[in-house]
């Protein structure tokens, strides 16, 4: 009995066809979408910071081309002709507002400045969540206030850390110390306190944390006392009070000690006279006698 072939060619090739077009679609999908999401996150920046001198006035989202997002004033992209944003760097433009949760959007930023503009509010708690990947962050000469969040310890790809010349309070989370990748970190002219956290992998100088009255630890003056330049008018004053203390003292025993001398010297006198009119009653009896006689 003669066994019929059948001829799966056909469909195997149309399934392939088919898995291959699939594919492509979910992989155009999936790249359109993740570059929306730049866009977005762009538009969104527009949109939490108010911009008085129209320093973005390049930034026109009518261009839906792809790659039109990378020739935004700095934007820096991956590739010119696709929308990934490699960097922001707004630099001095007069910008006002709150820190721009909506870059979120930007998955594969790796580098933010935002120095020298208006920028106010809090440093936000889950940063990590907003530019966890960031390897340099600079939000310095601006008017954030608040803490510094221990968040930003969860940014483990942090190379440079800058956030001088604003109005932060508290302590430098101790965590940020353990950032093993950190090389550069600048807090200074802040309202900062407390102890300087150890820094794993670098060695940060003092003029990094300078202007901030209440911070202390190596490499500024140790905690736990002023430190020597805030120690001198102290210790002069000590001096002084001490100087001075004993001068009383002194003042005061001698005052006594010659009261006491005088007061013997008086007593002494009163005996002598005592002593002397006796003797001279005496010899005034004897006189008399004598001249009875």
């Amino acid at each position: 009995m003669a066994v019929q072939q059948i001829n799966t060619t056909p469909y195997f090739r149309a399934s392939s066809t088919l898995i291959t077009i699939l594919v492509w679609f979910l992989l155009t999908v999936s790249f359109s979408h993740a570059a929306q999401r730049d866009v977005d996150c762009l538009r969104s920046l527009t949109e939490s910071l108010q911009d008085p001198n129209n320093s973005l006035n390049t930034w026109d989202f009518s261009n839906t081309t792809e790659g039109s997002i990378c020739r935004f004033t700095g934007v820096d992209c991956w590739h010119p002709d696709e929308n990934k944003v490699l960097n922001i760097r707004l630099v001095d433009m007069g910008l006002r507002g709150e820190f721009p949760l909506g870059l979120s959007g930007c998955s594969s930023m790796t580098g933010l400045d935002l120095s020298s503009n208006h920028i106010s509010g809090q440093i936000p708690n889950n940063i990590s969540k907003v530019v966890g990947y960031l390897t340099s962050l600079d939000l310095s000469n601006n008017r954030f206030s608040g803490e510094i969040p221990a968040d930003l310890a969860n940014c483990t790809y942090l190379n440079i850390l800058k956030l001088d010349h604003n109005q932060l309070t508290g302590p430098i989370p101790y965590q940020i110390g353990n950032l093993n990748r950190l090389r550069t970190i600048t807090v200074t002219n802040n309202h900062l306190s407390g102890p300087i956290p150890h820094f794993v992998n670098s060695t940060i100088q003092a003029d990094s944390f300078a202007n901030n009255p209440g911070l202390c630890g190596e490499p500024l003056p140790p905690c736990g006392g002023p430190s020597v330049k805030h120690r001198t008018p102290i210790v002069i004053g000590a001096a002084v009070g001490g100087v001075t203390v004993g001068a009383l003292v002194f003042a005061v025993g001698m005052f006594f000690f010659l009261r006491r001398v005088a007061r013997k010297k008086k007593e002494e006198d009163l005996l002598g006279n005592k002593w002397a009119k006796s003797i001279k009653g005496t010899k005034r009896i004897k006189v008399r006698y004598t001249y009875a006689i």
